[in-house]
């Protein structure tokens, strides 16, 4: 089903059956296959692909020339830079059918990846993390972390505004001064949220 108010471009080919929900603008040369599940409140920047089956949540950005294939998925308010790039399979070969050997990729809540970053199939990129420009994600990237480079590793923490956090010491916290909200960093590896998350669709965290 396709909401009324989604606007779609007439150079965009859209397959039926799929669903297009409230709000949702689909731009140029855009490619949208039957099957796919694309929420309210979305954008999808020029010749951008996405594949049957994907699942893309409320409010999310894409911007130009991203492909997103069949066994990914991005949760709500996921924002994908120009180019990045999402894989599938983890070993292709021209020659070789491999289309049972697809490999889940999950994007959680508030995520945002950078422009020409790649996100290696099978992993999970957690929620409100940052993968920097043009870093090549080739494991599961924890809650609120900050990663670059290639292979990307983690360089810090960012809060749910997009901030850089302090570094941290193992108990310590910190509070966002643009939300209020409180971090605490329990492991080497894990920080969280101590305050409730912001509802879907709030666009001033302050």
């Amino acid at each position: 089903m396709i909401d009324p108010t989604a606007q779609i471009h007439e150079s965009a080919y859209v397959d039926e059956p799929c669903t297009v929900g409230a709000s949702t603008r689909i731009w140029h040369f855009c490619h949208v296959r039957a099957g796919a599940v694309i929420g309210p409140d979305v954008q999808l920047g020029q010749n951008c692909y996405v594949g049957a089956g994907v699942r893309i949540g409320t409010g999310c950005r894409v911007q130009n020339n991203v492909s997103i294939y069949e066994n990914v998925r991005l949760e709500d308010e996921v924002f994908v830079g120009p180019s990045a790039v999402f894989t599938n399979v983890i070993n292709p070969r021209a020659a070789v059918p491999r289309k049972d050997e697809f490999r889940d990729t999950v994007v959680r809540r508030g995520a945002t990846i950078g422009a020409n970053a790649t996100i290696l199939c099978g992993f999970t990129i957690g929620a409100w993390s940052m993968i920097g420009a043009g870093a090549f994600v080739r494991q599961d990237v924890p809650d609120f972390a900050l990663m670059v480079g290639i292979p990307a590793r983690r360089i810090g923490w960012v809060t749910i505004h997009g901030e850089t956090i302090k570094p941290l010491l193992v108990g310590e916290s910190y509070t966002c001064p643009q939300t209020g909200d409180v971090y605490l960093l329990q492991s080497a590896n894990r920080l969280v949220l101590t305050s409730p998350e912001p509802p879907v669709g709030r666009r001033n965290h302050g």
